[in-house]
C-alpha cells in the first residue's frame, strides 16, 4: 500500500484529471489506483461492495449532498458502459461497533454514481474498492491529494477542511500541517483565511467555485476592522437576495468580480452621519451631542451660571447610554 501512494504529502504537481475520472488523463492518484488493479491478486484488497456498505469519511472536504446527476453525468455514463468503476474507490475498515463496515477515503464521485445507477437500472453493478489500513492523518493526506486534482472541488470546500485539519491532526500548529502537505506557510495561511470568510459573504458569490483566495486576500483585512465588518455584511446579505432574485427569475447572476467590487465600496463608503442630538436642563438647550467616527461621542456645552447641574448631568449620562446601546445594536 505505501509503494502504491508514494509520496502522499508530495501531491499537488500531478496531473489534471480528465472530465469524467474514469477516461482520458488520469490523475496521479487514480493511475496508482488503475495500476493496483491491473496488477491482480488477492493481495491488492480489492473488494466489491454495494454504496451503502461505506460511508464517506468526515475529513473528506468533498460535499457529497453537492453531487447530482447532472454533474457527474460523464461519469455514470463511462461507468454504465464499462460495467463498474475501472478505478477503485480507496476505504478502510470502519471502527469497532460502527454500523456501516467501511470509511470511504477517496472516490466520492463514484461512490454516487454507482449509488444513483443501482436505483435507476443497473442494481447488479457493485462499487470496485481498495482496502487500505492508514490513520487518520495519513488519510486526510490522501484524500488531500486527490481533491487537489479536481476542479469541482471549490476553495472554499478545501479550505474549510483544512481549517478543520489544523487542530485535528496537526495539534494547531500551521507550519507542521504546511510541511505534511508540502505547502509553503503563506499558502496555508491564505487558505485559512478564506475558511473564515462569514457565510453572508461566500452566499453572496455567484457560486461557491468562483470564490477564490485572491478575493480573500481582498477582504479579510477589511473584514477585521470592527467599523467596516457590519457594512460588508449587510452589503453581501442583499447581494445574495439579488442573486436568488436573479435565479429565480432565470437571469445572469452577479459575477464575482461584481461581488468584490460592490463589498470593497460597501467598506470604503462614508457611512451616514446620525443627526446632532440637542441637550436640555430644565427645558433650555444648553449643548449637542453629535455621534463621530469609530464610536465616539462628542459633546458640546454651553453652561450659564443658571442652569441645574444635576439636571444636566442626569441628561447626559442618559444620551450617552442611549448612544451607547445605538452603537452595539449597529454593530450587532
Amino acid at each position: 500500500m505505501r509503494e502504491i501512494f508514494g509520496d502522499i504529502s508530495g501531491g499537488g504537481t500531478a496531473h489534471k484529471a480528465g472530465p469524467t475520472g474514469e477516461g482520458g488523463d488520469l490523475a496521479h492518484l487514480d493511475a496508482r489506483l488503475a495500476g493496483a488493479v491491473r496488477s491482480g491478486g488477492d493481495s491488492t484488497g480489492i473488494v466489491m461492495l454495494q454504496p451503502a456498505e461505506c460511508v464517506v469519511w468526515d475529513g473528506n472536504p468533498r460535499d457529497v449532498p453537492r453531487l447530482t446527476p447532472e454533474g457527474c453525468r460523464s461519469l455514470i455514463e463511462s461507468i454504465a458502459s464499462e460495467g463498474g468503476n475501472r478505478i477503485p474507490v480507496l476505504v478502510r475498515r470502519a471502527r469497532d461497533g460502527a454500523e456501516i463496515p467501511y470509511e470511504l477515503l477517496v472516490g466520492s464521485r463514484r461512490r454516487f454514481a454507482v449509488d444513483w445507477l443501482n436505483h435507476n437500472g443497473r442494481p447488479e453493478l457493485r462499487l470496485s474498492a481498495l482496502i487500505v489500513d492508514v490513520s487518520d492523518e495519513e488519510a486526510f493526506r490522501i484524500a488531500d491529494l486527490e481533491n487537489r486534482e479536481r476542479a469541482d472541488i471549490s476553495e472554499i470546500d478545501r479550505a474549510r477542511s483544512y481549517q478543520a485539519a489544523v487542530d485535528r491532526f496537526y495539534g494547531g500548529v500551521q507550519s507542521k500541517m504546511a510541511q505534511a502537505l508540502s505547502l509553503s506557510n503563506s499558502q496555508l495561511s491564505r487558505l485559512l483565511s478564506l475558511a473564515q470568510l462569514p457565510e453572508a459573504v461566500v452566499d453572496a458569490f455567484p457560486a461557491r467555485t468562483e470564490l477564490r483566495v485572491r478575493h480573500s486576500e481582498v477582504l479579510t483585512p477589511l473584514l477585521r476592522r470592527p467599523e467596516l465588518r457590519a457594512a460588508i455584511i449587510e452589503a453581501a446579505v442583499a447581494i445574495a437576495a439579488q442573486q436568488q432574485q436573479r435565479t429565480a427569475n432565470k437571469q445572469p447572476l452577479i459575477a464575482a468580480a461584481a461581488v468584490l467590487s460592490r463589498l470593497r465600496q460597501a467598506a470604503t463608503s462614508e457611512p451616514s452621519k446620525p443627526e446632532p442630538v440637542a441637550l436640555m436642563a430644565g427645558g433650555t438647550k444648553v449643548g449637542v451631542m453629535r455621534h463621530g467616527r469609530g464610536g465616539v461621542v462628542d459633546v458640546s456645552l454651553s453652561v450659564g451660571g443658571d442652569v441645574d447641574v444635576d439636571s444636566l448631568l442626569a441628561e447626559l449620562g442618559r444620551r450617552l447610554r442611549d448612544a451607547r446601546q445605538e452603537g452595539m445594536t449597529r454593530a450587532a
